[in-house]
């Protein structure tokens, strides 16, 4: 079966729009995106499929039934879609409720990151407080190198 042109518009539009709405930092926008998104890969396990008769034993011949793996794909597909947006809908009131918006906040640690790789330095969590970076063996090649020359391998 060919899928129709019209069919794969609105699958590419769906997922496009699925996926923009998921890189936003509000939670409703994201739970629209999850919709979005799983409407969209719904629509693309449907045009999977072949048409033709009801799959039921004995109504027609093989060759004429359609295909009901995409059929219970799809049912698969609407429950994970709809636990999602059960979950991401409870998130986004619990964080309207306590902070009166559902914007997602930036990690601490990730910032702090983000800025030092905009002026371009290394972090300084280095454990053993040397700053030679001429050695190129890590940490887990040190340890793995321990355990090997004490007689233990893993």
């Amino acid at each position: 079966m060919t899928p129709n042109l019209t069919y794969v518009i609105v699958i590419g539009v769906l997922v496009a729009a699925g996926v923009t709405l998921l890189l936003e930092r509000s939670l409703t926008r994201v739970l629209m995106g999850v919709i979005l998104l799983g409407n969209g890969a719904n629509l693309l396990l449907l045009t999977g499929g072949r048409a033709g008769a009801p799959p039921i034993v004995g109504s027609s011949s093989q060759e004429e039934m359609s295909d009901p793996l995409p059929q219970a794909m799809i049912l698969t597909a609407i429950v994970i879609t709809l636990g999602m947006t059960a979950f991401l809908l409870a998130l986004a009131y619990r964080s309207w409720h306590l902070n009166g918006h559902d914007e997602v906040q930036d990690d601490v640690e990730d910032r702090r990151i983000m800025d030092l790789a905009e002026r371009d330095e290394v972090p300084d969590d280095d454990v053993d407080g040397d700053d030679d970076d001429d050695n190129e063996e890590t940490g887990a090649d040190r340890t793995l190198a321990g355990t090997v020359d004490s007689g233990r391998a893993g």
